[in-house]
């Protein structure tokens, strides 16, 4: 086989100008490629970023969160506490309050029932006693005098007002 020298030497000056410019276009693929791989490396390390700051916040968050509700659990449950004392002294104040005022009507009873006792006492007395002549039944009246002893012992007891 025979070849032309001229077409041989023009087929590689041909190669040689195109494969230069072949090879260029292969480089400046491959560091544009280079580059977007950079720049999306870039980016998913920006977004782990962004996320794992984002997750750290809402654990932040969620710590918060549980220690607010602690807090307001105890919170309540002292207030629930407070609350049970303060109806323990309430109650306690007023059994004093009501033990007293038994007391009271307990001993105003005995007066009234001592008052209506000598009063049965005194009735029965007058009743069961004949009067004797000039004698008036009952006590004087308003601005009448009676010298007389079996009234004394009335004075014992003070009068208490009737209620209407």
């Amino acid at each position: 086989m025979v070849v032309d020298q001229n077409a041989a030497l023009g087929l590689i000056d041909e190669l040689r100008v195109a494969v230069p410019e072949e090879v260029r276009a292969a480089k400046r693929i491959n560091s544009e490629g280079e580059r977007i791989i950079e720049k999306a490396q870039e980016e998913a390390e920006r977004i782990v970023g962004r996320a794992q700051e984002q997750a750290a916040f809402l654990i932040d968050e969620r710590g918060l969160t549980q220690a607010a509700e602690g807090e307001s659990r105890r919170i309540i449950e002292e207030a629930h506490g407070d609350g049970d004392r303060i109806r323990a002294g309430a109650d306690d104040y007023a059994l004093s309050v009501l033990q007293g005022l038994e007391g009271d009507v307990q001993r105003t009873l005995q007066s009234i029932q001592k008052g209506l006792s000598l009063l049965d006492e005194r009735r029965a007395t007058l009743l069961a006693a004949p009067l004797a002549p000039g004698e008036v039944d009952g006590p004087p009246e308003d601005g009448e005098y009676v010298d007389d002893d079996r009234w004394d012992d009335e004075a014992e007891e003070p009068a208490t007002p009737a209620r209407t």
